[in-house]
């Protein structure tokens, strides 16, 4: 992802995942669209962020083949339930195809 802007709170954790498909693009901003009317959003059709609650962000990024997740967040404890959230709202947009692969892994 590009340059982030620098948060009232320090990610402690993070986890990052690869996820295959063709439609990237299309689940990166179908997600953002709907996560905006409750979360603040900024996303283009390559990349995207969230803030979600309890201080998690998430970062989408399209790559070849692939949509790109980042979820940072102050503690395991709050990061671990929204791993399922976004895998979950994931999978209802990508119903023709779903369930899409997560594997997630903490991030360096």
């Amino acid at each position: 992802m590009t340059e982030t802007v620098p948060t009232n709170r320090p990610a402690i954790v993070a986890a990052v995942c690869n996820v295959p498909t063709a439609h990237a693009s299309r689940y990166l901003q179908q997600l953002c669209k709907h996560w905006s009317h409750r979360f603040a959003v900024s996303f283009t059709p390559e990349e995207g962020t969230v803030e979600l609650p309890e201080s998690v962000r998430l970062e989408l990024r399209v790559g070849a083949g692939t949509l790109g997740l980042r979820l940072e967040a102050a503690s395991e404890t709050a990061l671990e339930p929204m791993k399922g959230v976004v895998e979950r709202h994931l999978d209802r947009l990508a119903f023709r195809e779903a369930p899409l692969a997560f594997r997630w892994t903490p991030a360096a």
